[in-house]
């Protein structure tokens, strides 16, 4: 921050250490950030097992052999109407523990992260970063649902598109890469991994996803069938 005189020496902005949690279904993939820089300081990994308190305490161990973090943030995947990261307070987990129907394999674990992240660090600021919230800005005709209005408008059935985070950076590192800046530029990004999805991109702001409601739908993933034709399931059962 400059001084306010507009001469004399200029005051640095504090370093502040970041632990960034991912909790998957198996494992707590975690990495020590500096601020201001975005500087990975270390990274790691630690398995869930039945205890994600335990797997955060190794984590945090780790961590905090290259300095103690001031802050913890969290990437959760179902954000539902959140359309930035947000500071965590109880009515912030209250509802993402409402949206764990949506996304069971990946919201409890974040919860069970986030409750053990407390419990080791009260008073440590912690935040919420969603996967949805790339998507949040979608046209309407790309997440409005051929259903019922009162559908969407009453249980908020809607596409909420998932993988943004990964979307939103290879958006960006792709404009990057052309030397062109984003706002003229049009992007199909693949997310190809256990879980897959595609996205389209123009000037920076995401058009069309293949995921939708819940991380089922789109491309065929490690675990997930992606899109079928939904009469398959009447007819099997």
């Amino acid at each position: 921050r400059r001084l306010s005189s507009g001469a004399g020496p200029r005051l640095r902005p504090m370093a502040l250490l970041v632990l960034v949690l991912n909790a998957g279904s198996s494992s707590l993939k975690w990495s020590l950030v500096r601020q201001p820089g975005d500087v990975t300081v270390a990274l790691g990994e630690a398995p869930l097992g039945d205890s994600a308190e335990a797997a955060f305490a190794q984590a945090l161990a780790q961590a905090r052999q290259h300095g103690s973090p001031g802050a913890v943030a969290h990437r959760v995947v179902h954000g539902g109407p959140f359309s930035s990261s947000v500071r965590i307070t109880p009515e912030v987990r209250e509802r993402i523990a409402e949206l764990v129907d949506l996304a069971p394999l990946h919201n409890p674990p974040s919860l069970a992260a986030l409750d053990a992240a407390e419990r080791e660090m009260p008073g440590v600021t912690q935040v919420a970063v969603f996967d949805t919230a790339f998507h949040a800005k979608l046209p309407e005709f790309a997440w409005t649902y051929p259903l019922p209005a009162a559908w969407t408008e009453t249980w908020g059935i809607r596409r909420y598109g998932f993988h943004g985070l990964s979307h939103a950076y290879c958006s960006q590192r792709g404009a990057e890469l052309l030397g062109r800046p984003i706002a003229d530029v049009r992007i199909v990004v693949c997310h190809l991994g256990h879980g897959c999805s595609a996205a389209a991109v123009r000037g920076g702001q995401c058009v069309e996803t293949t995921m939708g409601f819940t991380p089922l739908a789109g491309l065929m993933m490690g675990t997930r069938s992606g899109t079928i034709d939904p009469s398959i399931v009447l007819y099997v059962q």
